[in-house]
């Protein structure tokens, strides 16, 4: 008898050492977390509060940047034709051009609208309500609110100049990046929209039906990282839209910050909204950076077409698939940690 009970004590102690080691190991983990994340956190929110202040002082809302390659002409005039000449945004057009062929897409796009159309120069500023072309002859980045050149990159592996754009475009503008996917074959352009949309930005692709080649929205789509699927037409329309959004518009048009913190019942609002997090999720974010957090709400809150905080608290309440989304835009920046190769460099320390 005296064995029979000595047999589970002896199959729980090694239990109670996991269990210990395992707390142990998410301590040091957390606390990793805050020593390296710390300063990636900050200068990303730096680089971010940088690209909205900028915009704010020229008047610029967001920067477009927009893909396509077979089929791209048909898609960016159609585009073009719908978009309205004041909504204070960029529109940069990339593509696949063969550089031993003279390109005359600027000025074939210059017939579809009335927004000034020009091929970018290195050091470009980005202006409000202007369309920007990609060169034939290099490849495209932004760095500080500029369009930068760069030598095309050549070899045996293909090239993919619109995820080279939105890449570097995710990097600098942050939630104010938007990415767009149109026409086109193979799948450039999807691993920018993963970026933009883990930056908080939001992201667009072509409805594939409407495409005269539908493989590139389709890989964007399948990946799971477009926010809205509509044809060239109706992208304009809802850009038009988001730009009179008044969390989008800058602080030099609209009346008021919608994000000062000293307001009350914005303070309220979106405590009610980390509250609802909160209860449906388990997890406090009253800790986490608030800048990041105000940016990922915004964002929901654009997608859905909800103009205040505490409209869209009540949206949460009423939609419990909509608290999922929002965790999980959420999650797409905390994860970030498990991403960064400075993480692995602590632990082998």
């Amino acid at each position: 008898m005296r064995k029979k009970q000595n047999a589970p004590r002896a199959r729980r102690t090694p239990q109670v050492e996991v269990d210990t080691l395992v707390d142990e190991v998410v301590e040091r983990a957390n606390a990793m977390e805050e020593k390296v994340s710390r300063r990636a956190r900050a200068e990303s929110d730096a680089n971010a509060e940088r690209a909205e202040g900028q915009q704010v002082g020229n008047g610029l809302v967001a920067v477009v940047g927009v893909g396509a390659s077979a089929g791209g002409l048909e898609a960016f005039k159609q585009f073009l034709k719908r978009l309205p000449v004041d909504t204070g945004m960029a529109f940069v057009l990339v593509t696949h051009l063969d550089p031993k062929h003279e390109s005359i897409l600027p000025e074939l796009l210059a017939r579809a609208t009335q927004l000034p159309v020009s091929e970018v120069e290195d050091g470009t500023p980005v202006a409000p309500d202007h369309v920007y072309v990609m060169p034939r002859s290099a490849s495209l980045a932004i760095e500080g609110g500029a369009l930068r050149l760069r030598p095309r990159e050549e070899g045996r592996v293909p090239r993919h100049p619109i995820d080279a754009f939105l890449q570097t475009l995710a990097e600098d503008q942050g939630a104010r990046a938007i990415g767009v996917i149109l026409s086109g074959t193979a799948t450039d352009g999807t691993l920018g929209l993963e970026a933009v949309k883990a930056e908080g930005g939001i992201t667009f692709a072509q409805e594939p039906k409407s495409a005269r080649y539908d493989s590139m929205p389709r890989s964007a789509i399948a990946a799971g990282c477009v926010d809205f699927v509509l044809t060239p037409e109706e992208i304009a329309e809802e850009l038009a839209r988001i730009s009179r959004h008044p969390y989008v518009v800058p602080a030099s048009t609209a009346e008021s910050d919608p994000e000062e913190p000293a307001q009350p019942a914005v303070k309220n609002g979106f405590n009610k909204i980390l509250a609802l997090l909160r209860r449906a999720t388990g997890v406090d974010f009253s800790l986490y950076k608030t800048n990041t957090l105000r940016r990922r709400v915004r964002r929901r809150m654009i997608l859905n077409k909800l103009d205040g905080l505490d409209e869209y608290a009540k949206y949460l309440r009423d939609n419990p698939a909509e608290v999922e989304n929002l965790y999980q835009d959420i999650l797409i920046n905390v994860t970030s940690f498990f991403r960064n190769p400075e993480t692995f460099e602590v632990l082998k320390e």
